[in-house]
């Protein structure tokens, strides 16, 4: 990155920071006051169920020495945020690992891996992410799921045959792509701010999303069907400039890292209610469940992991063959 590309960035997120507050520009960031770049909008579901309650552990865990102010999407696009806050633009990044598979995609492999917080630091799977991202400039702080389960197929129109996604482009991340092709169907990638148009005009059939979020997002205005069966799981992170996380004093650390085992609990539970929630409001605002066949669906989860495998394997090569190991080794994935 060019040192005057470096100051563009850094006085485009003072003046972003400013902006949030209410007008007045923010001082340079000190070591207790960080700034966090999200992926996601305020009124998001994934930020607004997660981001606050981060914020508010880091704050009690430090007796409130610790603040950290928002910058959204709106300020640096979701899939151009990585490089300023490895080059210390920004101190934190809350987002999704897909997001920046083309710099690594280690990270989006938590979504093959099964949910079991506490386990997956037992056994060193968090750990052996972090020490990867190390080698990047980023330290892992936490790795949120939002639910036990992940992932569902939402539809213009209802699935007819088999394959189920014959002939449709289908919305997805890189992450998706191996599975939508497996189901018939083309990848197509696009920031979430594109999906509700891209629905809306036929651009694309579909979308594959998250259990949550289509609310938010007011897809029932627009299509009909959500797919069964779900699959999969969605692994947010939470991720620190590493020169940034070195600054800081000991007692900070271990406060942010307190702060993130503490969410990663707490978000599975939590997502789990929302997405109940969230399904049977969708069903009481004009959508309708379509199933693939029984022969398709009892394949998803080996379509899922083996697709997010191979996305990361041909990223990232051995470091993620060797994730995979672990995980495999312990019961984690297929």
């Amino acid at each position: 990155m060019t040192g005057k590309f470096t100051s563009f960035l850094r006085a485009l997120a003072v003046a972003a920071t400013g902006l949030a507050g209410g007008g007045a520009f923010a001082p340079a960031a000190q070591a207790e006051e960080l700034r966090m770049l999200s992926g996601f909008s305020p009124n998001f579901v994934w930020y607004r169920e997660i981001g606050p309650q981060f914020i508010a552990l880091v704050e009690e865990k430090t007796g409130g020495n610790t603040t950290i102010s928002f910058t959204g999407p709106d300020a640096v696009p979701t899939f151009e945020q990585f490089q300023p806050v490895q080059a210390g633009v920004f101190d934190l990044l809350f987002t999704h690992p897909a997001y920046h598979s083309g710099t690594t995609s280690v990270g989006l492999s938590i979504d093959a891996i099964d949910v079991d917080p506490v386990k997956r630091r037992d056994v060193g799977v968090i750990d052996y992410i972090d020490e990867h991202y190390q080698k990047l400039g980023m330290k892992l702080i936490s790795a949120p799921s939002t639910g036990t389960k992940g992932f569902r197929y939402y539809l213009r129109e209802p699935i007819t045959g088999t394959p189920g996604l014959d002939g449709r482009i289908i919305r997805g991340t890189v992450s998706y792509h191996p599975m939508i092709k497996a189901l018939g169907g083309s990848p197509l990638n696009m920031p979430v701010s594109d999906i509700y148009t891209a629905l809306q005009r036929g651009t694309v059939d579909g979308a594959a999303w998250g259990l949550t979020g289509a609310r938010d997002l007011k897809w029932n205005e627009i299509i009909s069907y959500m797919a069964d069966p779900v699959f999969g799981q969605v692994g947010v992170m939470i991720f620190m400039n590493l020169d940034a996380w070195n600054a800081l004093e000991p007692a900070t650390q271990e406060a942010l890292s307190s702060a993130g085992r503490d969410l990663e609990i707490q978000a599975q539970a939590h997502f789990d209610e929302l997405q109940v929630e969230e399904y049977d409001w969708l069903l009481a605002n004009g959508m309708t469940v379509t199933n693939f066949s029984e022969s398709e669906a009892s394949e998803f989860e080996r379509l899922w992991a083996e697709g997010v495998w191979e996305v990361a394997t041909e990223v990232s090569g051995d470091d993620a063959t060797n994730l995979r190991e672990l995980a495999k080794n312990n019961g984690m994935t297929r």
